[in-house]
């Protein structure tokens, strides 16, 4: 039997990845990415631990697509303005990621 919030798939960096420190040891990465599909709900946000994160920042830039895997969780914002179903937002926490298209100009060091 397999684990019903696993999530793979694939998925369009939409801002730059914003790194935050927590313990004043662990390190968090997190963005948003958009899924491509029809439906409403297609903005979900993306956490990366540790080194995953750094090489996330590193190596992909806004309009790249990647194939991620990890655990879907469905969290709630802490906002009065909203209704029940506006109130709670997607998160998935990703194991390992995959490049799959990204942007034709990348700056290059030349060696």
């Amino acid at each position: 039997m397999g684990q019903i919030n696993y999530f793979s798939g694939i998925v369009k960096i939409l801002e730059n990845p914003k790194e935050k420190i927590l313990s004043q040891k662990i390190s968090v990465t997190v963005f948003r990415v958009e899924l491509p599909q029809i439906r409403k709900n297609r903005v979900v946000l993306l956490m990366f631990w540790g080194n995953l994160g750094h090489e996330i920042r590193n190596y992909y830039q806004v309009n790249d697509y990647i194939l991620i895997e990890g655990y879907l969780s469905i969290r709630n914002k802490n906002k009065q303005n909203f209704t029940p179903k506006q109130a709670k937002k997607i998160v998935i926490t990703v194991l390992k990621v995959y490049p799959f298209l990204l942007q034709p100009k990348r700056l290059s060091n030349p060696t």
